[in-house]
């Protein structure tokens, strides 16, 4: 008679055990899932779940919320207090933001290059924009702009921030930048038209944003007055927010065209609740109908 009290007896031990390592491993699974699709509404956001020990719930879970989840006493549930708001160690800048005349007037404080901060050229970049043919410029063919005109052509772009990098989206010319935060170094295959891309936070207030590995592009600097970029461009930005409004100061050196480096500061405003970024759909065709009405240069 005994042996079947003792399976019974281990039974009980077992069961609880077992429980346990189930709930485990499924809340383990669930914070996978939680960082996997966080992507950012705001700052880069850390995997919700068991890090203050039982009974801390996740941020914003409804189950929480409605004091049926988080486990005991915590996070909403049996005798639980309300978690007090936690300070963001990062800026929050996502969202869609509009580029637009009406955010950049011509020839504003807003809207390089004006005569105040106009490129210092060195001999060879100014042979080149002496030489310049606006019929050769690549945007005709469809091809995108790149750092420093992308970012104050006058468009809309959307911002969205990870826990390991932050995307651009620009509706001009459907571009997609990514900077990475976890301390990637570029190689010899990185080289591309918008480069390779790192930053990081200056504490809760900026995102700093470098990048180079460049390819030469002969409007890779200006594609209105004609002023190429090599492939030892680097682009400094600074972007924060101030007023409700998304600031950029960026910085460009290019020791084979500019004789110091060029900045200029501009912004974005947000973007009216509802809009999406409108698609490109460059058509090569279409696209180089400009140049007929044209004066040529050179026969």
């Amino acid at each position: 008679m005994k042996a079947p009290i003792t399976r019974a007896v281990t039974r009980r031990l077992w069961a609880p055990a077992a429980c346990a390592v189930v709930l485990a491993v499924t809340a383990g699974v669930a914070d996978l899932a939680l960082f996997a699709q966080a992507p950012a509404t705001g700052a880069p956001a850390a995997p919700a779940g068991r890090g203050g020990g039982r009974g801390q719930a996740p941020a914003g879970d409804a189950g929480a919320q409605d004091g049926r989840g988080g486990g005991r006493g915590g996070g909403g549930g049996r005798g639980g207090a309300a978690a007090a708001p936690v300070e963001s160690r990062f800026p929050d800048l996502a969202g869609i933001w509009n580029g637009g005349g009406g955010a950049r007037p011509v020839n504003s404080e807003n809207y390089p290059w004006t005569k105040d901060n106009f490129p210092v050229l060195n001999e060879r970049g100014q042979a080149f924009m002496k030489i310049f043919d606006e019929a050769i410029a690549p945007k005709y063919d469809c091809v995108p702009s790149s750092s420093p005109a992308l970012q104050y052509d006058p468009y809309y772009m959307q911002l969205a921030q990870w826990p390991d990098r932050v995307v651009i989206r620009y509706e001009k010319d459907d571009q997609t930048r990514t900077i990475w935060l976890d301390g990637r170094k570029p190689t010899i295959q990185d080289y591309s038209l918008q480069g390779f891309s790192v930053g990081h936070y200056e504490g809760n207030t900026a995102l700093i944003v470098e990048t180079d590995h460049f390819l030469f592009d002969i409007t890779g600097f200006d594609d209105y007055n004609g002023i190429p970029s090599s492939s030892l461009k680097k682009v400094t930005e600074r972007y924060w927010k101030e007023n409700g409004e998304l600031k950029l100061t960026l910085t460009l050196e290019d020791p084979l065209i500019l004789r110091q480096p060029a900045s200029y500061t501009t912004r974005w405003l947000p973007a009216r609740p509802g809009y999406q970024l409108e698609p490109w759909d460059c058509d090569p065709i279409t696209s180089r109908a400009p140049i007929k009405m044209m004066v040529p240069k050179y026969k």
